[in-house]
Order: C-alpha cells, then structure tokens, then sequence
C-alpha cells in the first residue's frame, strides 16, 4: 500500500466465489461469526486533496477479531501465521510499505497448514503495522477484490487472519520480488539489469492484468499502479499485487467516481489530484508512468538529481519522440531497438495526455506493446561489450601474433546502447 498521500474449503479455487461486502459482513455482527464492522462506503468529495491523517473512528473502535464469510480463502489463525514465519523473525522480511511488513513463510501446498522452512511452499504475509492509518478498509478492499479475481496476472491471495486486531493476508510468493527493485535497487543474486525483452515482458503482463480489470463485469479501477506492486515471479511474469486502494468503477453511464485522493505522488492522474475525479483511464497515466520508468530507470520522483529534473515525466516527455533525445534519456544500461523505443516513446506520451478523454484503453495499450515486443531489430552488442572484446582481441594478438579482435562496429541505426 505503499507511500501514499491522502495517503478447507478448496484453497485452490479461487474464482468461484465473492466474499461478501461490507455492507453484508455488518449484518453478521451479532451472530458467532462476529462479522465486520460497519465502514464508510463512500469518501466525500470534500476529502480531495487530503492526505491520510490517521484511523477513522470506525478503525478505532473495531472488535479485536472478524470474519469474512467466503468459501474461497483459507481463514488463517494468528498462531498459524506466527509458525509459518518463525514469529514474524526480522530476518524472514520481504518488504515494507504502508499497510505493513511482508514476512516470508512456509506452509502445506494442500492444507496451508504451517511448516519447517524449505518445506512445502513459501507465501508472502502481509502484516499491518499497529501505527498505520492504512488498516480495516484497505484490508478488506484487499480481500473484496482479490478474494473475487482470479487471474494469471494478479498476485493469488490465499487467505487472511484478523485477530486481535490485527489484519494480515496470505498471498503467493513472487521470487523476484517486485519490479521497482530492480529497476532501481538491484536485488542481491541478480548479476544483470533486466533486459529490453524482460521489461516489454513484464510492461505487458501488467497491461494484462490492468486490461482484465477494466474490463471485468464491474470495471475496477486500481488506483495505485506503480513498480513497487508490480511483483514478479521466477519467470519474470508480472502481477500485480496491493488491490488496498481499489475501487469499483463509475455506474449508470458515469465517467467518473468522486474519492478522496489517495495513492502515490508522482503517478496519480493530474485530473485527480486536482479534483478527486477517478477515471477508469487514470490507471492509463499511471502505466504511462511506470513504462516511463522501465524506458529511462529513473524514478517517477526524485529530488536528488538535478533540479528540473525532479519530476521525471516533466523532464522527458519532450524527448520521448526524438532518437537523438531518447537515446539520452535511455536507462545507460540498456541494449534496445531504437525504433522500438520510439514506438514506446509514442505509447507513453498517449497513456500522458492531460484529457482522459485521449488517452487510449488498456486493452489499447497492450496490444501496441504487443506490437512493438514483435518488431525486428534485435538489440546489438553494447559499445562497452565492443571494447571488452576488442581489448581481448588485442592481448591474443600481442601473444600470439594472431588476427586482432573482429570488427563489431554495425553502421546500423536500428539498435543501440543508450549512453546519458
């Protein structure tokens, strides 16, 4: 849930069902199961532009433990929870945001009972942090949505446990953790950036999974699409993971929903921030953002490079449709397709445009990556590659008298190594 502003049961059929919805969990309240706390349904239009200052009072006057009735996710105990992470040890940590912690843990692949570590299959378990101000409504936003969805480019949610007051959901384990790690912290073990093809790889697994939620029976728009829920898996496949600020799409010919604005500075659509209007196509400029980020590995925000620039859209969106200005913005440890990049160039100026109106469907979006993951022209040796070869060329030459290194100079314009 990440930096924000406003801020059995068959375990394994997960598409079958919807838990129920608040307004349905308030009426088990008095019944054994202790349902759900009543919560605001709506966040007023008078809310745009806060941020998020502290629990609600429903938050603060929640019983110390709840249900939610579903036959889809496992119910886990926060005994269970605490074996299969070994007590929530530091060094079983996975990640850190908003809502919480994420441990690693270990469980039965059939009965997700707990087990040893290295036995059975490793989940992903989000705690909430007892500090937060992100706690019931995003919880529960998480098991509404995910707890309903089932799709190959969604994180799987397992189950979840709310006990004494705490609330923590189970999901699978991506072992390559998420996108804005390496992009911008490469993981330990990873001996190289990810590659052209990987990045357009995991730019259209997202738009997959984005495309599937516009398009689902009530859209859903996402809110908050940025690297960091972009999780990964050994494969590199994207999912996208923290469906906390999610909300169903506008109704009865609407364009638009009023919320309070929440999400992550530097991705939001500007129409929302300015005035609270979610669109279904302000998920679209957040993708623009992230693609942006994939092309350039620059962070949408940072104030520590040079000022102006600060703000990464600002700062290259004037030279996305360029060659000789792309090729400065290019992440420098890129080999791409230069036309290639264009095209994406082109993409992300469109998911940019400041009308919603103009910017295109996801659907839209994805099949031009598509398009342009099936362009000839695959990336040629980098210059720094070159070199290292030509030095070596040169040493074999000196001690034994041999032809030097062959010549890798390609006249070509199609691939390049970017060099800021």
């Amino acid at each position: 849930m990440g930096n924000c502003f406003g801020t059995q049961v068959d375990h394994h059929s997960q598409c079958t069902t919807k838990p129920s919805s608040p307004e349905e969990t308030k009426k088990l309240k008095d019944s054994k199961q202790n349902g759900l706390p009543a919560t605001r349904n709506k966040e007023s239009a008078e809310d745009n532009g806060t941020f998020r200052e502290g629990r609600s009072k429903e938050q603060e006057t929640t019983p110390a433990s709840g249900k939610i009735v579903s036959t889809t996710l496992k119910i886990f105990t926060l005994a269970e929870l605490k074996a299969a992470t070994r007590n929530f040890r530091p060094d079983t940590v996975l990640g850190e945001g908003g809502f919480g912690r994420v441990f690693k843990g270990w469980v039965d692949e059939k009965t997700y009972d707990p087990s040893k570590v290295g036995v059975g299959m490793a989940v992903a378990v989000k705690k909430s942090n007892p500090d937060s101000s992100q706690g019931l409504q995003e919880w529960q936003a998480e098991v509404k949505f995910l707890g309903k969805f089932c799709h190959s480019n969604l994180v799987k949610l397992l189950g979840y446990c709310w006990e004494e007051n705490q609330f923590l959901l189970v999901y699978e384990y991506m072992q390559k953790g998420s996108l804005e790690n390496h992009l911008f912290r490469m993981p330990a073990g990873a001996a190289e950036p990810l590659t052209w093809e990987t990045r357009l790889k995991i730019a259209i697994g997202a738009a997959q999974g984005l495309a599937f939620l516009h398009t689902s029976e009530k859209s859903v728009i996402y809110r908050d699409f940025k690297a960091s829920n972009i999780l990964l898996d050994e494969a590199y496949n994207a999912k996208l993971s923290d469906f906390g600020l999610a909300k169903l799409g506008p109704i009865n010919g609407n364009s638009h929903i009023t919320t309070r604005v929440m999400g992550t500075y530097g991705y939001a659509a500007p129409e929302y921030v300015a005035t609270g209007h979610l669109y279904v196509k302000s998920d679209v400029y957040g993708f623009g953002v992230v693609l942006l980020e994939m092309l350039t590995g620059l962070r949408a925000l940072d104030t520590n490079r040079p000022s102006g620039e600060h703000n990464l859209v600002e700062w290259a969106k004037h030279s996305l449709t360029q060659k000789r200005k792309l090729k400065k913005i290019m992440d420098p440890r890129l080999q791409y397709p230069l036309n290639a990049a264009l095209q994406a160039g082109e993409l992300i100026l469109k998911c940019l445009e400041s009308d919603p109106k103009n910017r295109p469907s996801m659907e839209e979006v994805l099949e031009t990556l598509q398009k342009i993951s099936a362009m000839d022209g695959k990336p040629k040796e980098s210059k720094d590659s070159t070199s290292q070869r030509k030095a070596k060329g040169q040493e074999v030459h000196s001690r034994k008298g041999g032809a030097g290194s062959r010549n890798t100079n390609d006249k070509s314009s199609s691939t390049v190594r970017s060099h800021r």
